[in-house]
């Protein structure tokens, strides 16, 4: 059996110096290679806090990530930064897409991050991905030009310009409409059957979470309850 793409070992996130916060307190989790499984919870059951240390954006006071057979423990923030670009993605309920830029820079703004310069290539892989999420008709168009639920869908695009192996969603449907929600969680589920790529999407929506292959549900900084469900 194929190693787990990510795994959660005794987890543990404490915040403050004089009075400690303790955000998560030992989570377990894995993520095999190309599941699709919601982060359910309420406000403050440390979700978010999970999102990030799982996205390499904070550390862990004590326990382990490993991602993609590394163990992230020992590396330092270039070495962490580095594994953060080619392996994740992340779509977040603020797109935080620039709006001077057209949708196909936005897009490519992972890539032209990364090698400093705009390339053919970079914009052909821009144009392949908008395309695939329905929007190539608007490639030209800035950001604040377009809806809500295409503005989500640039995010997505962008998300998955590196190729990531997993893409981290946080509250990707939140601010839409019901039927811009369903589009974009289509979107998002059609790349991970196409294409493999694993998936965990925070939601506080129980439609959303109903028709992921798992559901994994914090409480208090703990995983409460883990279900497989059918695809």
């Amino acid at each position: 059996m194929a190693d787990p793409l990510l795994s959660v070992v005794q987890v543990v996130r404490e915040y403050g110096d004089r009075v400690r916060t303790r955000a998560l307190a030992g989570v377990d989790l894995v993520l095999d290679r190309g599941e699709f499984a919601a982060l359910i919870g309420p406000s403050g059951s440390g979700k978010s806090t999970l999102l990030n240390i799982v996205g390499l954006l904070d550390r862990p006071t004590s326990g382990r990530v490993i991602l993609d057979g590394t163990d992230t423990s020992g590396l330092d923030e270039r070495a962490l930064t580095a594994l953060r670009a080619r392996t994740i993605g992340f779509v977040f309920q603020f797109h935080h897409l620039l709006p001077a830029f057209t949708a196909v820079e936005n897009v490519m703004l992972p890539a032209w991050a990364d090698e400093g310069v705009p390339s053919r290539a970079m914009r052909d892989k821009a144009l392949e991905l908008l395309d695939a999420v329905g929007l190539s008709d608007r490639a030209s168009y800035r950001t604040n030009a377009l809806s809500g639920g295409q503005q989500q869908r640039v995010a997505i695009a962008r998300a998955l310009a590196r190729g990531p192996q997993l893409v981290l969603a946080d509250e990707p449907t939140g601010n839409l409409d019901t039927a811009s929600s369903d589009e974009v969680f289509d979107l998002m589920r059609n790349f991970n059957r196409q294409f493999g790529t694993t998936f965990l999407v925070v939601t506080h929506d129980p439609r959303i979470a109903d028709r992921c292959t798992r559901i994994v549900e914090m409480v208090d900084g703990r995983v409460r309850s883990d279900q497989i469900r059918s695809s």
